[in-house]
């Protein structure tokens, strides 16, 4: 079991490792984009471009929050932070949600006063950046899709990077549906509906985000099948107060209390029972056994 426990930090760090490499490479392109865009809004005068490039900005800070957290999430344990700061990425995730929920906002409110003032679609350097930024907000999307699967923060950060790609291309197909038919509403009717999709994503990141402060059950540990599997375990009389809750973005930890007839079968049961933790995805898990009136030992299956 220690063995297991070694090889998941082993994977774990193996991932956070190959993120952290793409994160910053990320960060750089974006910032690369963001200075063009700047250089670009102020010698051609347009507020939009210069609007935008403070949004791109924002992206970039939360890139930089992820990139915290990988970092914040190897800190060692100390004797106060006896888990180290992992607990800093759930923070750093739930701020990320918060900050592309408000972005989210931000897009729908600049929609309407687009949809009540009608203006003229940005001529083509604008037109040409926003495909620009398809192309810069697109990869960065893509190099961040894998690890999004793997941890909330990653998610947080694809999720940013997927709502700037689909304004672009808002951005652009408003522009030549414009160029054809001159409705200049399509443009802040775009805007919505792809901030109403991004939205629902959002909402998910915020809520997971929450319940992982509050020590809900993560999201990606099934209690129910951990619950139907310890009721079939073999050598217990009895299980109870069962604790699962997030140390960090990506693990998990666990407390039990069992009942068990001999201390031969408390060995059998924590074999038992540290496997099917090890099969839920949690890795870091405590067991507590009883004998008939005797006093309760702890077991770490750390």
């Amino acid at each position: 079991m220690e063995k297991n426990h070694h090889h998941h930090h082993h994977h774990h760090h193996e991932i956070s490792t190959s993120m952290n490499k793409i994160f910053i490479f990320c960060i750089a392109l974006n910032l690369l984009f963001v200075g063009i865009e700047a250089v670009v809004g102020l010698y051609f005068n347009s507020v939009g471009l210069l609007s935008d490039a403070g949004h791109n900005l924002s992206d970039v800070f939360s890139l930089v929050l992820v990139l915290v957290a990988f970092r914040m999430g190897k800190a060692s344990s100390t004797p106060q932070f006896t888990y180290g700061y992992k607990k800093a990425t759930i923070l750093i995730s739930l701020i990320n949600a918060l900050i592309l929920l408000v972005a989210v906002g931000a897009i729908i409110i600049e929609s309407i006063y687009k949809l009540k003032n009608p203006q003229p679609i940005s001529g083509t350097v604008i037109s040409w950046t926003a495909g620009a930024g398809i192309l810069i907000n697109g990869l960065t999307t893509w190099l961040l899709m894998g690890g999004s699967k793997q941890d909330i923060n990653v998610k947080g950060a694809y999720l940013h990077m997927l709502m700037d790609t689909l304004v672009s291309v808002g951005v652009v197909i408003s522009g030549i549906i414009i160029s054809y038919t001159d409705w200049m509403w399509i443009d802040p009717v775009i805007g919505i509906i792809l901030a109403l999709i991004i939205m629902v994503s959002t909402y998910n990141l915020l809520k997971e985000s929450l319940l992982m402060t509050l020590d809900a059950v993560p999201s990606s540990v099934d209690r129910d099948m951990i619950s139907e599997k310890l009721d079939k375990a073999g050598c217990l009389i009895s299980w109870h107060h069962l604790h699962i809750w997030a140390i960090s973005t990506t693990e998990s930890a666990a407390t039990i209390h069992i009942v068990v007839d001999s201390w031969e079968d408390a060995e059998k049961a924590k074999t038992e029972i540290r496997e099917i933790f090890n099969n839920a995805g949690v890795h870091h898990c405590t067991i507590e056994t009883e004998i008939d009136g005797t006093e309760c030992q702890a077991y770490s299956c750390k």
